[in-house]
């Protein structure tokens, strides 16, 4: 059996040289499949029991989820199985609402280290539960995360609350634009108790983008089921903005965004997995590819784009 760091779908190759084994890295493809949006997560620290019970509720595999939490090993051979070459790992601080409390990152950037290719970690900022806002940021800045996650309908602000005295918020933006760290902010509507979807609305990511234009900006979830045009306009119109079409059942994608393949160079394919209404990752990825859309339009979305924004 491959060790982690040799697992994936396309195989170690061995060849005999000089009659010894010499060992060929598995090869690069331009394009790694990418999942910008799955969430392995401690849920043994999710604090609230009613998120915790929507969890379970939504998905049936729920105790192998939890097996994948606590080995990276056992989550590295889960994507092996359903093709799966790298996964970006959200993790968002939301104690209003799914009760994960803030301090997460040095766990997130450990989970990671197992194999930081295929395992790209996330980063979480709280602004209201930051005591010490510079050095958290510092922090994610030291510990190498590739991404860092904000959800404003569960930390119950909007991005551009710097605006109205939210300073740590613009700090963090700063430091994630010299950085060179792109940030996931949710858009979009959110059925755990407790969330208030009107933060949910991306036109407040139109300021962001404005004032950072340095910044990576993904919308995640692509505004669903609201405001789906907003967000087709951010990514047409702002260079550093992108489309993460994660919890989007793929059935009802190319209604959503009927011209999607404007946007492919711009847009990264996102599971939402274990998350509700996302029951298999296998099943994601297939119905994904069952939509009729170009090869060009698959390979960007499928990875290429991801590569753009995390080299390999």
């Amino acid at each position: 059996m491959n060790s982690p760091a040799e697992a994936g779908p396309n195989p170690v190759r061995v060849t005999r040289s000089c009659n010894r084994l010499t060992v060929r890295e598995r090869p690069r493809p331009n394009s790694l499949i990418t999942d910008c949006h799955v969430h392995i997560q401690p849920f043994q620290l999710m604090l609230s029991s009613q998120a915790l019970e929507l969890m379970k509720k939504h998905q049936p595999d729920f105790d192998r989820v939890l097996e994948f939490t606590r080995s990276p090993k056992a989550f590295l051979n889960y994507m092996d199985e359903v093709g799966l070459d790298r996964a970006v790992l959200i993790n968002a601080a939301a104690p209003d609402v799914t009760g994960f409390p803030a301090g997460l990152n040095p766990l997130a950037a450990e989970y990671a280290n197992e194999n930081p290719r295929r395992l790209l970690s996330c980063g979480s900022f709280h602004p209201r539960y930051s005591t010490n806002a510079m050095a958290d940021i510092d922090e994610i800045v030291r510990l190498g995360l590739r991404l860092i996650k904000i959800h404003p309908p569960h930390q119950l602000f909007y991005p551009n609350d710097y605006l109205e005295g939210l300073k740590e918020l613009e700090l963090l933006y700063r430091a994630a634009q010299s950085n060179g760290i792109p940030i996931m902010f949710h858009t979009g509507t959110s059925i755990f108790p407790g969330a208030r979807s009107r933060y949910g609305d991306p036109i407040y990511l139109d300021d962001v983008a404005v004032d950072f234009p340095d910044l990576k900006i993904l919308l995640a979830h692509g505004g669903r089921p609201l405001w789906m045009d907003t967000a087709f306009f951010l990514v047409r119109r702002h260079a550093n903005v992108y489309l993460d079409i994660s919890s989007i059942p793929p059935a009802h994608l190319l209604q959503y965004f009927p011209r999607l393949e404007e946007i492919a160079h711009k847009t990264l394919f996102g599971s939402d997995w274990p998350g509700p209404g996302v029951r298999d990752l296998k099943q994601a990825l297939d119905s994904f590819r069952a939509l009729p859309l170009s090869a060009e339009t698959q390979r960007l979305i499928l990875g290429q784009v991801a590569l753009t924004i995390w080299p390999d």
